[in-house]
C-alpha cells in the first residue's frame, strides 16, 4: 500500500479524547482513491478530513474512507460525509464502532454507502 498525503502526519501527544491525534493515510487501488482515517476527528480536525475528498474528487469518480482505525467522531464528520456524499460516489468501510453507532443513531447509514470491508467498498 502507497501513501500519498501532504497532510499526513504521526504526532506523539493525544486529543482530549485520549487517542492519538488524527492522521489520514492515502491510496488507489483499481481506480478508486481510498482515505484511511486514523485517530480522534472532530470540529477541530474534519478540515484535513474535507480537504482529502475535495482533492480525491478531482481525480477519481470514486471514494472509499476507510474509518476502521477512527478512535473518535463527533457530528462535523458526519456532516462532512454527507455533505460530499452528495452528487459524488463515496463509500464508507470497516467503521469502527463509536463510529458505527453514530451511523445508525443518526440514520446515516441509510444514507451512505456502508461496507464491511475496503475491498467490498472499491468494488464496482
Amino acid at each position: 500500500m502507497s501513501s500519498a498525503n501532504g497532510g499526513e502526519r504521526r504526532p506523539d501527544p493525544t486529543t482530549p479524547h485520549g487517542s492519538a491525534l488524527p492522521y489520514l493515510t492515502q491510496y488507489e487501488e483499481e481506480g478508486v482513491w481510498v482515505v484511511v482515517v486514523h485517530g480522534a476527528f472532530d470540529h477541530d480536525s474534519v478540515p484535513l478530513l474535507a480537504s482529502a475528498l475535495q482533492d480525491a474528487a478531482l481525480t477519481h469518480a470514486r471514494v472509499v474512507v476507510d474509518a476502521a482505525g477512527m478512535t473518535f467522531a463527533d457530528s462535523s464528520v458526519l456532516n462532512v460525509l454527507l455533505n460530499f456524499h452528495h452528487g459524488r460516489r463515496l463509500r464508507v468501510a470497516r467503521p469502527a464502532h463509536q463510529f458505527h453507532r453514530v451511523l445508525e443513531l443518526t440514520g446515516a447509514d441509510k444514507v451512505l454507502d456502508v461496507r464491511s470491508t475496503v475491498q467490498d467498498a472499491i468494488a464496482p
